[in-house]
């Protein structure tokens, strides 16, 4: 590819040379590598998750922290106030009798929180940054793969290790996003940690970028990534993604890549424990599948992947659906990844997700019963009501 063109598939993205990355699949290979991570630590880390359950894997994380915080790092724990509301005060407590900081973002005030619009605005990031000189980025909540148990092959999802100069963009985000909460909270002892200088080994070769989604200066970024990506593609896409519900851009983008001879594959749900978002997310096969998009309903276990491949260069790996509320609400943090072997070890993942998939085809989704077509429509108004009165503006 010419190198202009390939700028314009980045365009905007800020990509950073000289990065170490390393793509982890599922928790059997992340829960390993951010434990290590935490047990060589010896400065501060800095972690953020939507969920932090209670199970055997996440205790191991609990511990590590514990033991971080007991030989004097600087541990911050930052949690969503939704995603983790059901996390034990006893944990947390125990936590901060050993030192770590925990703090909450948006957590909830009174019973009504599920009516109010502004408790959709969430803190959607998974990310760990330790001693400013490794960070893991993607998608994966701290929870184990098998909780729920209703499978036998581990949740299929993906999170990123990094190394390199790309780390001080990551590490001041962070620093930055707890700030903001404990200032907001009046926690200004908590505010300003010392700062440490991110460090990397000299020898990584990757261009990647961190592109983040916020309430302020960054509404639209990792939208518009995937919007240029898609718009120059020439020869294939490969979109996984958990909550796969995208705005009349997106689509049309999708739409015009295949009449233009791409192939277009998107991974999607077909077991989930939001049946409400899979039903109103249905409500858009028909069309896509119309226009030549395949689209496959991954069988084998839960999947929770916000990943994608374009042309076998571009990739990213992240936080954020393709959904109104990811792309319009939470804060959200992706890696944008310009690297041939990167994309390729990920694109051989998902190929191999795909085969594990039931394949859709246009006929047999428009002869489905018509009460699964009128609820599939109900839940899509349904979710664009939602939308609308969170007051973000169009879902387009």
């Amino acid at each position: 590819m010419k190198t202009p063109l390939r700028k314009l598939f980045f365009r905007g993205a800020g990509l950073v040379s000289g990065n170490q990355l390393r793509l982890l699949q599922s928790g059997v290979e992340f829960f390993p590598a951010l434990i290590a991570a935490i047990d060589v630590a010896h400065s501060e880390i800095h972690l953020e998750t939507y969920i932090f359950n209670v199970d055997p894997s996440t205790e191991a994380v609990r511990d590590a922290l514990t033991r971080a915080a007991l030989r004097g790092v600087r541990v911050r724990l930052l949690i969503d106030g939704v995603g983790s509301r059901e996390l034990p005060a006893a944990w947390l407590d125990a936590l901060r009798t050993a030192g770590v900081s925990v703090l909450r973002y948006r957590p909830l005030a009174g019973r009504g929180w599920r009516s109010n619009p502004k408790s959709l605005r969430r803190l959607h990031r998974k990310l760990a940054v330790i001693d400013a000189r490794i960070a893991l980025v993607g998608g994966m909540n701290l929870i184990d793969d098998f909780e729920p148990a209703h499978f036998d092959v581990p949740r299929l999802d993906f999170s990123v290790e990094v190394q390199g100069p790309l780390l001080a963009g990551i590490h001041q985000s962070a620093r930055h996003l707890w700030r903001l909460v404990a200032l907001t909270q009046l926690r200004a002892g908590e505010s300003r940690p010392p700062l440490i200088q991110p460090s990397w080994p000299t020898d990584g070769h990757v261009r990647a970028a961190f592109v983040v989604r916020d309430n302020f200066a960054h509404r639209r970024d990792i939208e518009r990534a995937y919007l240029a990506a898609l718009a120059l593609a020439h020869d294939e896409i490969i979109l996984a993604n958990a909550y796969f519900l995208p705005g009349y851009r997106f689509r049309r983008l999708l739409k015009n890549a295949a009449a233009r001879g791409v192939r277009v594959h998107l991974l999607v749900q077909g077991h989930t424990d939001h049946p409400f978002f899979l039903a109103a997310a249905r409500a858009l096969y028909h069309d896509l599948l119309a226009a030549g998009v395949s689209i496959h309903e991954y069988q084998a276990s839960e999947l929770h992947a916000k990943v994608a491949v374009v042309d076998s260069h571009w990739a990213t790996v992240g936080s954020s659906n393709i959904d109104p509320f990811s792309l319009l609400l939470a804060r959200e943090a992706n890696i944008v990844v310009d690297d041939a072997a990167f994309a390729h070890d990920l694109r051989q993942r998902l190929h191999h997700a795909i085969s594990q998939s039931v394949p859709l085809d246009a006929a047999g989704w428009q002869r489905r019963a018509w009460p699964h077509r009128m609820l599939s429509w109900l839940a899509y108004g349904g979710v664009r009501l939602m939308v609308g009165l969170a007051g973000v503006g169009r879902w387009v």
